[in-house]
């Protein structure tokens, strides 16, 4: 019995060393074609933009081309459906955002399971968005702005740029730290939020720093403050939602880069080290930050340990907002 044992055991080693050995020529060669980038919004978007930027650097890193592929709908959950069911190779990869966790935390019975059914690569950049109200209110902070809505209950409007996107949990996490009531005004995009925010439609707005900050230094729009742990890079004098005194509060939009779940290790280590090349490129630079965002990089295990504070950072929004099916 115990010489079986030990063939079985032995033959058990033997399969993993071949398996290991089989795949170290896979990893070596990677890749061997183009690679696609999957991006669940259209072209144009940050998410888009992002993809492009970084995919063309990290091309040149890889030596073969990186296609970006806009399958827009559902929240991303198509590109991500795509993704999650392509070969486990390390060619076919998804942009993901902030979009992601939530839309897992507000349907779990989506037809894959994030982050499961996905390996983290690498976390690209980040984009604070900006809390900004119309002027007509009189507020020039987030303590008068807390102060006027209990003073003046349900008197205000607050936009998104869609039901269970981040800018309205953004809205509703700041309800929730503050007691305030505001009501929701969903529209199909930041764009549009942005523009009746102008015209005096609504009242308050969490948005993109992108495409805002522009009207606030034009005067047409009052920022407070920005949504990320550190000042954003485009706009050094805004305080922190935190240094305004609501500590914790972090709602910003992220770039990230997934694969699916069982890539090979040696593929996702390569993948990795190209992307922080990539962010360490002079025109990647040039190209993103002066659109608002803030690079960021860092290994594949520290992109997993972010995506897991996401998903317990959003449940509990979800929850309170009534959003879980």
């Amino acid at each position: 019995m115990m010489k079986s044992t030990g063939v079985l055991t032995s033959l058990f080693v033997s399969a993993l060393l071949i398996g290991v050995a089989a795949r170290e020529p896979q990893a070596q060669a990677f890749p061997t074609r183009s690679m696609h980038v999957i991006v669940g919004f259209p072209a144009g978007s940050g998410a888009d933009i992002t993809a492009r930027v970084v995919g063309q650097r990290m091309a040149q890193n890889l030596g073969q081309p990186v296609v970006v592929e806009n399958r827009a709908g559902a929240g991303s959950s198509l590109a991500a459906e795509f993704v999650a069911r392509a070969p486990k190779d390390g060619h076919t990869l998804l942009l993901a955002t902030v979009a992601n966790p939530i839309l897992a935390v507000v349907n779990p019975n989506l037809p894959y399971n994030f982050p499961k059914d996905f390996a983290p690569v690498a976390r690209l950049a980040t984009t604070p968005n900006v809390l900004v109200v119309h002027p007509s209110i009189k507020v020039t902070s987030v303590k008068e702005l807390i102060a006027y809505a209990k003073a003046n209950p349900d008197k205000l409007s607050f936009g998104s740029s869609g039901v269970a996107t981040v800018t309205h949990l953004s809205g509703e996490l700041f309800k929730a730290m503050t007691g305030i009531q505001m009501v929701h005004v969903p529209y199909p995009g930041s764009a549009q939020a942005v523009t009746d925010l102008i015209a005096g439609r609504i009242q308050v707005l969490f948005t993109p720093a992108s495409g805002v900050l522009q009207h606030a230094r034009a005067g047409k729009v009052v920022a407070l403050a920005s949504t990320e742990a550190k000042r954003a890079g485009a706009a050094q004098d805004l305080p922190t939602m935190a240094e305004a005194g609501l500590g914790g509060f972090e709602t910003g939009l992220w770039f990230g880069l997934l694969a699916p779940y069982g890539t090979p290790q040696p593929i996702i280590d390569k993948l990795n080290h190209a992307a922080n090349e990539a962010l360490k490129s002079a025109e990647v630079a040039q190209a993103l930050v002066p659109q608002g965002m803030d690079l960021v990089g860092g290994s594949a295990d520290e992109f997993a340990k972010y995506l897991d504070g996401e998903m317990r950072r959003w449940a509990p929004v979800v929850a309170a907002a009534g959003l879980k099916k």
